[in-house]
């Protein structure tokens, strides 16, 4: 019997500040994605910059190059592992700009065929009480819009200044216990559904 390779799962945050929480939450996730037996590609949006999204750029332009590797990463990829920022009780422009661009289509093909299928957990860490569920609540509504399954239960992590440790890693037990279950979750589903 041949064992089916560990799910891909790409990893980034809607934020593209260095020292982000979010950032730090999702490098996290990444190594408890590997962990769980899955194979996690850590991403900086930094690292693909975007302009805003104009129909008339793109009428003109066409996809910009960034959009285009990031629509091949997704294609390379069977799941997704968002940290969204709440800025204002929303999602960031950054994360909202990005899914915004990778959902368009290039000549032929769907940018929206790319998110069908795929499975997506959500996590968000913030400087409030409330540890970003407001943004958590309208990013899973936004894949969700994209034909992404997002599994429940999501992972919001308040008061992050306080955190995590100087090591990066998340200080409180049942913080740390409740990632590596989402992260555990993900890869289990996501190898059930692509079982050879």
């Amino acid at each position: 019997m041949t064992t089916s390779p560990p799910p891909r799962i790409l990893v980034f945050a809607g934020s593209a500040r260095e020292n982000s929480f979010n950032k730090r939450l999702a490098r996290l996730a990444a190594e408890r994605v590997e962990h769980a037996g899955g194979q996690a590609t850590f991403i900086d949006l930094r690292d693909y910059p975007l302009p805003l999204y104009d129909g008339d750029l793109e009428n003109r332009e066409g996809l910009p190059a960034n959009a285009r590797h990031l629509q091949a990463l997704l294609g390379e990829h069977q799941g997704l592992l968002l940290a969204s920022p709440e800025y204002n009780g929303f999602i960031t422009p950054l994360m909202k700009n990005t899914l915004d661009w990778m959902s368009r289509s290039d000549g032929e093909r769907s940018g929206l065929a790319l998110f069908t299928d795929q499975v997506a957990a959500v996590v968000s860490a913030s400087p409030g009480a409330l540890g970003g569920m407001r943004s958590l609540a309208l990013i899973r509504q936004l894949l969700g819009n994209l034909g992404v399954t997002v599994l429940p239960s999501p992972l919001a992590i308040p008061r992050a200044a306080q955190a995590f440790g100087e090591d990066g890693e998340l200080v409180d037990e049942n913080q740390r216990e409740r990632l590596d279950a989402l992260c555990q979750r993900l890869v289990t589903m996501l190898a059930k559904l692509h079982m050879s």
